[in-house]
């Protein structure tokens, strides 16, 4: 009797691409990271204190599996969850783009799919939510553009203002005129902006705005995860110094919106490769030399960011132990091999954790398939044939 999700599992972890049903079932590891990563939390869910950090990484030693963990734990909250990686079309010095993807990225707790805006259609306009949020946008941001795109959302009936309206909380935005035509044909009246809004300087006012209506529909907190960091080293010298500038409003208590945990993936490369060999803080100190701050901290983050080491051989064991158990449920069989014939044989698998759960599940799938597992060659039938004699499944009962 096949197991389909024992049989997800194993193909996931086969392919070497990190998932979130991996992240829930393979979260025991590195249990110290994994616990100030949980008090981080904690003080956003019972203090509300927003907080941010960085974990840093060699390549294939887990840092995404480590994010799909936090998703699930995160989840398991009460809290939203936005996963991130950066790319060149989501460049970290232009937070309206980074924006737009988190929210294409966005899960409420127990979805398996994004999405927020079902919610928020549901907030009438007479409802208290709906009074505090027009309440925080007209007192609490830097520009009051989102007053008046809130309150027309509430109000209209019009589906192609409803979407356009939608759209925009979404990170496409509109253009300040079209809200404003829209605001006076709902209202009567003029929308007068006490600053005018560009999502070049003010996308910030969006993050403020969502984490703070995620708040008020009575979730504990917002989780932001962010992977693939060390791409902004392929950004030129003043773009890389304004994605700090970036990650700050996610990293720096006193910036960050209201209830957030931010967690940023970094290569551990990124020290030596960029901040060392672009020379980070002396571009710095010579394009801004009288406002350094907050670029400065973050680099200093960075730096000092904790590094993710390789599993010790008890945490390797246990999930070689537990990749053991998904392959015998997955494929029904019973494989019940000595965990150390099982480390043994992933030890051609390198050093990195990936190819050794790959090797692992090379190993069990000959086991499976032949009874035995080794080396194997192809011979002028087309038949794969083992190169030498190898143990069989016996010999491990």
């Amino acid at each position: 009797m096949y197991d389909f999700e024992a049989r997800h599992m194993i193909e996931a972890l086969r392919s070497g691409v990190p998932s979130r049903a991996v992240g829930q079932y393979f979260s025991e590891a590195r249990p110290r990271i994994m616990k100030e990563i949980s008090d981080r939390l904690d003080l956003v869910c019972d203090q509300g204190k927003s907080n941010g950090m960085i974990i840093s990484g060699k390549y294939g030693e887990g840092k995404t599996h480590l994010l799909n963990t936090v998703f699930n734990l995160a989840h398991s909250n009460n809290m939203v969850v936005s996963y991130l990686s950066l790319s060149k079309e989501t460049p970290m010095d232009k937070l309206y783009l980074v924006y737009q993807k988190i929210m294409q990225n966005t899960y409420l707790p127990r979805r398996q799919q994004p999405g927020f805006m079902h919610e928020v259609e549901k907030i009438s306009s007479n409802t208290p939510i709906a009074s505090e949020m027009l309440l925080y946008s007209a007192k609490h941001l830097e520009t009051d553009k989102l007053y008046y795109l809130f309150r027309s959302y509430l109000n209209t009936e019009d589906s192609d203002e409803k979407f356009l309206l939608q759209a925009d909380m979404e990170g496409d935005f509109i253009a300040n005129a079209s809200l404003r035509k829209i605001y006076r044909r709902i209202f009567s009246q003029p929308a007068k902006y006490n600053v005018n809004f560009t999502k070049t300087r003010h996308c910030a006012d969006y993050f403020s705005f969502m984490s703070h209506l995620f708040t008020q529909m009575g979730y504990h907190g917002w989780v932001i995860l962010i992977d693939e960091t060390e791409l902004i080293g392929r950004l030129g010298k003043k773009a890389r110094l304004n994605a700090y500038r970036s990650m700050a409003r996610f990293l720096l208590p006193d910036l960050c919106p209201e209830n957030t945990c931010s967690l940023f993936a970094l290569s551990a490369s990124y020290i030596e490769d960029v901040i060392e060999g672009k020379h980070e803080y002396e571009n710095l100190e010579e394009l801004y030399p009288q406002e350094q701050e907050p670029a400065k901290t973050v680099l200093d983050l960075m730096v000092k960011a904790p590094q993710l080491l390789p599993l010790t051989r008890d945490e390797i064991n246990e999930v070689l132990r537990k990749i053991q158990d998904f392959h015998g449920k997955a494929y029904g069989w019973t494989p019940n091999l000595p965990i150390a014939a099982l480390a043994d044989a992933t030890q051609s698998g390198g050093y990195l954790l990936r190819t050794k759960i790959r090797a692992a599940i090379e190993f069990l799938d000959q086991l499976y398939q032949y009874g035995k597992a080794g080396k194997t060659t192809v011979n002028e039938l087309g038949e794969e044939t083992f190169t030498e004699d190898v143990p069989s499944l016996e010999d491990y009962e």
